[in-house]
């Protein structure tokens, strides 16, 4: 039986994770802020919650994330950026994922297999920007992506079998998303979290440090 953390787990696509990996025969451990007082931004609370945890996991899955915080909208325009939007954006989207993967090491063992993913955003593609807008939430998932590739390269020379990766899981219908749906095809949090699920299955050592999206299709940096 593997044992599979999820960080985020009372969102649309973190309680999907979790049912999907409760659906497969995983050991489930769950933590959020609504059910469990996780606040991903706060430091001490993070490192409580997680060196409270016993023994290592074959899989962490980081779903945590918003897109508007505090009634702030994605910013149409660089000119419509406030200092307070985009540093509550780094604090939710960058800070907090950077917080949970700084237990890493502890989290995941050394002698076989294991997957750390962190939920990211297409948005966060420097290279696939070709409209602009969304600067703040674009610049956070950005810097996420950057965060996981580093802590690929760090935990590869402990975690030979570790596997640390950024994905995309396209547009999911939750409130997360609600007022956005017309502009993408979306799907249901049970067929992403799935899609998910499928490409953490088939993920290699090799490919630690990668940003792939929901069909397993790299998605450039």
């Amino acid at each position: 039986m593997k044992r599979t953390l999820i960080i985020g787990a009372s969102g649309g696509i973190g309680a999907a994770l979790a049912r999907g990996c409760r659906a497969r025969g995983d050991d489930v451990v769950t933590l959020s802020r609504s059910a469990d007082g996780f606040e991903i931004t706060d430091e001490a609370a993070v490192a409580r919650h997680l060196d409270a945890l016993e023994g290592t996991f074959d899989l962490i899955l980081v779903a945590t994330g918003a897109l508007e915080i505090d009634g702030a909208e994605p910013e149409k325009t660089i000119k419509a950026v406030t200092a307070r939007a985009m540093m509550d954006q780094f604090a939710v989207n960058a800070l907090g994922p950077a917080l949970v993967l700084r237990h890493a090491a502890e989290l995941l063992p050394r002698d076989r297999r294991a997957v750390l993913a962190v939920l990211s955003a297409r948005v966060g593609s420097i290279c696939d920007n070709r409209i602009g807008g969304w600067v703040s939430y674009r610049s956070a998932k950005a810097a996420v992506n950057q965060i996981v590739h580093t802590t690929s390269i760090e935990l590869s020379r402990t975690h030979k079998q570790s596997i640390c990766v950024a994905l995309h899981p396209g547009t999911v219908a939750t409130p997360f998303t609600q007022k956005y749906l017309g502009r993408h095809p979306s799907v249901l949090p049970a067929e992403a979290a799935e899609n998910l699920l499928q490409v953490v299955e088939q993920l290699s050592p090799a490919e630690t440090g990668q940003f792939f999206d929901w069909a397993r299709k790299a998605v450039p940096w």
